[in-house]
């Protein structure tokens, strides 16, 4: 009982130390988007979650568009919609 006992924590130990070495080799470029990411459709405003602006170290500029239901866009912040959009959030917000 006792080897089975110190075999489970040695195994519990080893997966909560590989579990908190995943997250510091994540790469900063995992946010970043490339050009076949992009994509050109209008996402309509009532379905946008969030966005978030891409790091300066990305080689695209670009904006990473989450949805209600969790999924991520990279969308050109220079579109014409997303423009529209950006314009519209700052007036709701300006006004309450």
């Amino acid at each position: 009982m006792k080897v089975f006992s110190l075999a489970l924590i040695i195994l519990l130990l080893a997966a909560l130390w590989t579990g908190s070495q995943g997250v510091s080799f994540r790469s900063p470029y995992s946010t970043c988007c490339y050009k076949e990411m992009f994509i050109k459709q209008k996402i309509p405003a009532s379905l946008i979650r969030s966005y978030q602006k891409t790091p300066s170290h990305c080689s695209h500029r670009a904006v990473r568009v989450e949805l209600l239901k969790g999924k991520k866009f990279c969308v050109d912040p220079e579109e014409s919609w997303f423009q529209q959009y950006l314009r519209q959030k700052e007036s709701t917000s300006t006004s309450t």
